[in-house]
């Protein structure tokens, strides 16, 4: 048993001292994560990678009380992707919300003024998405998760699930349309 799997049973059984433990040991790989899915976002993002980190690090440990425990290093970093995940998402619903713009009045571009339109991903297709893939297809939404929201290579994220790279490489075609039809389609 390696050290994180060490301090995530000692979190689990109540020991005060290894969540501060823990952090260290998972940081760089979180922070690693965490840029590369911020790398992603659309212009204007606010949140940095330091601050998904300590976030999604916060709700990890703060739920432990509800939760029922980890089995493991892929186990952590998949509830690590899933809280990023929702996370980002919630920002996302925070921006698009119509008090956020206050009393001010919209005011239209022209096309011209712009310097170059930016490709946008809608996060929150995605996340309705990928929570109708979950009601189907547990693990390949799981898939998605780690792939997408915390940067894993198809080798890694095989490793977390437990399943074969092969087996792992189908699920991703098979969630990649599957998404894709529903964000065009549904």
């Amino acid at each position: 048993m390696n050290d994180v799997t060490q301090l995530l049973s000692a979190i689990e059984q109540g020991d005060p001292h290894a969540a501060e433990r823990l952090l260290p040991l998972v940081y760089d790989e979180l922070r690693r994560l965490a840029a590369r899915k911020l790398s992603h976002e659309a212009p204007g993002q606010t949140l940095e990678p330091t601050a998904l980190v300590h976030e999604a690090y916060l709700r990890l440990i703060g739920a432990r009380s509800v939760s029922d425990g980890w089995d493991s290093r892929g186990h952590f970093f998949a509830a690590a992707a899933e809280a990023m995940r929702r996370i980002l998402v919630e920002q996302a619903r925070r921006k698009h919300r119509h008090k956020r713009g206050g009393g001010r009045a919209r005011q239209d571009l022209d096309e011209d003024q712009l310097a170059a339109p930016e490709p946008r991903e809608d996060l929150l297709a995605l996340d309705e998405a990928l929570t109708k893939l979950a009601a189907t297809d547990a693990t390949a939404a799981q898939l998605v998760q780690l792939r997408y929201f915390a940067g894993l290579t198809l080798p890694e994220a095989s490793r977390v699930l437990g399943i074969s790279p092969r087996t792992a490489g189908r699920l991703w075609a098979y969630a990649r349309a599957w998404l894709h039809q529903e964000i065009e389609h549904g």
